[in-house]
């Protein structure tokens, strides 16, 4: 029986007749392919890898111990829908005791959602119809971009900046942009450059979004892990937020609960009502015993803090090896990227032609991986999610890290 036809079936938004005959290796595609080759061509030398997009360490025991309790008991089996009063609650605590914000009602401004992920994927659907815009950061991380388009809408990339300390100048976009702009995307602190958001851009926004009806959708993935005195800002923390706006909370990087799925979005309560209604057509809900040990987390941000310490102390260490080594690193000021330029050359070898070119020669010559970014400018990204159990260890990377870059003498 020949099923030669389904070649022809597949939707426009994937490739259409061309899927999986004409497929774009892409940069995260690459790397794995280029660790994999190297670590077989140096089987002696351990790969560092500071590419890695989550955190090193389990979630605390205290919260593992509460999800194994909760999952023993009968009561916790069924389909959650749309989330239960206990996990909204603490979320609304959570926002209050952290961010500032008070004036969040559990029930209707707040909802679970199965990782940001998710979230960011599901929203589209609500608010983009054919030939509606998506504003997006360049670079940024990109699922609220590609589910724009599949649904019909486009997407207006705002390239973001050292100079403009990564955050983006509203102000160049056109007026035909805004007439069919629906959403716009924040990401603070943001992924990959680290950089923090201020009170005064997001003033700056509310006000932008309400002269141009924009919805503003800002992923809040990283809020908690910043450094250095810096407080925790939440977008919903400014005045007349809530009027235009999301913020999409996350216990995958903040409490070590990567494949957890577990967060929530807070805002608007007809936004917030509209995503719910997208959610319940498309999943049952996390498991409610997730739900109920991520409401514990949420009531110990103390976690949270632990975890910015170690993250801030690994960027000390790694920023000032990279100085050494010849980049212009600079401690971010939240998040566990670090985000430099990438080198134009090694003096008496290759020259890179793209942030690209420089990752794969790390990965390929010092069995280093990183994460490249050519949206914008040719940066790199390193992460201080690697690998090592306590600051001795720490210690040994960095110092590894050092002497295998110590080899080159690049040129920028």
């Amino acid at each position: 029986m020949t099923t030669d036809y389904i070649q022809q079936l597949f939707a426009d938004r994937i490739g259409g007749s061309n899927f999986g005959m004409e497929e774009e290796i892409y940069k995260f595609e690459k790397i794995k392919r280029a660790k994999k080759e190297a670590i077989q061509s140096n089987p002696n030398i351990e790969l560092i890898d500071l590419g890695v997009g989550e955190p090193d360490a389990m979630a605390d025991a205290a919260v593992v111990l509460k999800l194994a309790e909760e999952a023993g008991k009968p009561e916790n089996r069924f389909y959650a829908d749309n989330g239960i009063a206990e996990f909204k609650q603490a979320a609304a605590s959570y926002m209050e005791k952290v961010f500032g914000v008070s004036d969040l009602d559990p029930e209707t401004e707040i909802n679970h959602v199965i990782g940001s992920k998710t979230a960011l994927a599901m929203l589209p659907s609500a608010f983009i119809n054919p030939g509606d815009v998506t504003i997006m950061p360049s670079p940024c991380y990109p699922i609220l971009a590609t589910h724009t388009k599949y649904c019909g809408g486009d997407v207006v990339q705002l390239p973001i900046t050292e100079e403009n300390s990564f955050l983006p100048e509203l102000d160049l976009l056109s007026d035909s942009v805004l007439e069919k702009a629906k959403l716009l995307y924040l990401n603070y602190p943001n992924n990959p450059t680290g950089a923090v958001a201020t009170a005064e851009f997001f003033e700056e926004v509310v006000q932008f979004a309400k002269k141009h009806q924009l919805i503003v959708v800002h992923d809040a993935a990283y809020s908690a892990l910043i450094f250095d005195g810096e407080q925790p800002l939440s977008f919903l923390s400014v005045p007349g937020a809530k009027d235009v706006g999301i913020e999409l909370h996350s216990l995958s990087k903040s409490f070590n609960m990567t494949g957890w799925r577990i967060g929530f979005i807070a805002g608007n309560p007809k936004l917030v009502k509209a995503f719910a209604t997208v959610k319940d057509n498309n999943d049952s809900g996390q498991f409610i015993a997730i739900q109920k040990a991520a409401a514990y987390a949420l009531s110990h941000p103390e976690i949270t803090e632990r975890t910015a310490e170690k993250y801030s102390r690994r960027h000390d260490l790694l920023a000032k090896a990279l100085r050494e080594c010849g980049f212009h690193a600079e401690k971010p000021k939240g998040s566990f990227f670090l985000y430099t330029k990438a080198p134009k050359a090694v003096i008496g070898g290759q020259a890179f032609q793209s942030a690209e070119d420089f990752s794969q020669y790390l990965i390929r010559e010092h069995l280093i991986s990183t994460v490249p970014w050519d949206d914008a400018g040719q940066y790199v990204r390193f992460s201080v999610t690697f690998q090592a159990n306590g600051t001795d260890e720490e210690l040994q990377v960095i110092e590894e890290i050092k002497a295998r870059l110590s080899n080159d003498t690049f040129v920028f």
